[in-house]
């Protein structure tokens, strides 16, 4: 670890020092003048520290600039780190060091309600009640390496719009933004990223026909879309990475409406995927039970697993803890529940937020084991026989940025702060939750 601070007792005590030349004079200190003449300028050189760019994980920080590529500067105050510390904000892209496999081998990054961003101004005009999942917009969330998006998709306005709302009906309370402006930046990172394949997952709200068809279409995307004729139907592998960028097939898209697989050709999510429950019921120690709709973890029938890990109340200030140790528990937890299965898709809330590494870490750590029998995918070697293992640098470095895709520098600033609680905000989420309550009655 650097030494930040080590002449800090020495320069404290030189100014005690100073204080008392200041008061008792130095006419008769001729020993005392000569001491002033060599600590003044000593006095007020500052504590040596990191900065501009050059700060390592876990090395404390100022200012976001502060951090290497990859990180950026943000505390934990829920685990008692109150002081800001750079932290893991980019993820290893596992394509960059393990490439050519089915894309059913790999695990990728997923923000769960990529849309429902912290501060997010109203379009609507009015007071937006809901809850909110995300910090950064999707474009960044993209840079810095998430590859799937969960999105809520409601008819609002003679529109498609993303809402997070409630018993299926958008309100201007709950709405964020027409679906087509979101999926327009999905499209801009595709063009610009031409080895790159993103996700997308819907909550399907949408009953005007052929409405996502138009949207996706409208939005440019309709050129990047895997067809679903060549998806496996009976839990086979998928095409290889490779085959998916050569064919430009980079779009994958899923709906909860079985109905769109025979009307739009869009896929059906849990006849491809398994996915254990969402919100409380899927966070909990030792416990990983498959969604309602979804078949069995340990089917063999679906060739895709989606883990969720987020709370049904998301919380800014908990996700940092939520995402360091209980996170690795879960997931070996989901692991063996699906028959030894490693997830290829790890959902969560504020990615951003950990005490260190947190989801990058983890992510990492699936792929590692599941692409090269190694702890971490930055120890794999490509064509090296399984379980050929380098050695990687110590855990707190900075995490290497293999993707040109990441474009992340340490330069984004979380929306709001750790340890606020804005007043506004938990009236706004009470108010939401005692609605959604008065409906169920």
């Amino acid at each position: 670890m650097r030494k930040r601070c080590s002449n800090i007792n020495f320069i404290s005590g030189s100014r005690r020092a100073l204080n008392s030349f200041a008061v008792t004079g130095t006419q008769n200190h001729p020993f005392y003048l000569l001491l002033l003449i060599l600590l003044v300028p000593v006095a007020f050189i500052p504590a040596t520290a990191c900065s501009t760019g050059n700060c390592q994980l876990l090395d404390s920080c100022t200012s976001a600039t502060d951090c290497g590529p990859g990180l950026y500067c943000g505390n934990c105050p829920a685990v008692g780190k109150t002081q800001p510390f750079c932290t893991r904000g980019q993820a290893t892209i596992p394509t960059s060091i393990i490439n050519g496999l089915p894309f059913n081998k790999y695990t990728w990054l997923v923000t769960h309600n990529s849309f429902s961003i912290v501060d997010a101004p109203s379009l609507t005009g009015a007071q937006r009640i809901t809850f909110y999942n995300q910090e950064d917009t999707v474009t960044n969330q993209l840079r810095n390496g998430v590859r799937g998006l969960m999105l809520d998709m409601y008819d609002f306005e003679d529109d498609i719009w993303l809402c997070h709302s409630f018993r299926g009906q958008c309100y201007n309370f709950t709405a964020f933004e027409p679906a087509i402006d979101t999926l327009k930046e999905v499209e801009a990172f595709l063009n610009e990223n031409p080895t790159e394949i993103v996700t997308i997952i819907i909550e399907d709200y949408v009953h005007a026909p052929k409405g996502l068809t138009k949207v996706f279409s409208n939005a440019g995307l309709d050129k990047y879309w895997f067809p679903l004729s060549k998806m496996p139907k009976k839990g086979e592998d998928w095409p290889t990475v490779t085959d998916m960028i050569k064919d430009n097939h980079r779009l994958l898209v899923f709906t909860s409406d079985s109905s769109k697989e025979a009307t739009e050709g869009i896929a059906y999510q849990w006849k491809h995927m398994v996915e254990n429950e969402a919100g409380d019921p899927g966070v909990v120690p030792g416990s990983c039970p498959n969604r309602k709709e979804s078949k069995p973890l340990n089917s063999k029938s679906a060739s895709l697993f989606l883990q969720n890990y987020f709370p049904t109340i998301p919380d800014q200030n908990q996700a940092c803890k939520e995402h360091s140790v209980a996170l690795i528990d879960m997931i070996n937890t989901c692991y063996k529940a699906a028959g030894n299965v490693i997830p290829n898709f790890l959902a969560v809330n504020f990615y951003m937020r950990s005490d260190g590494g947190g989801v990058f870490d983890a992510v990492d750590r699936m792929n590692g084991q599941a692409l090269c029998g190694c702890t971490v995918i930055t120890a794999c070697q490509a064509g090296a026989s399984f379980g050929s293992c380098k050695n990687v640098p110590a855990s707190n470095t900075t995490p290497a940025t293999t993707s040109p895709a990441g474009s992340f520098s340490g330069s984004v600033q979380l929306t709001g702060a750790v340890a606020a609680i804005q007043p506004s905000r938990v009236m706004s989420t009470c108010i939401y939750a005692m609605s959604i309550l008065l409906l169920l009655l």
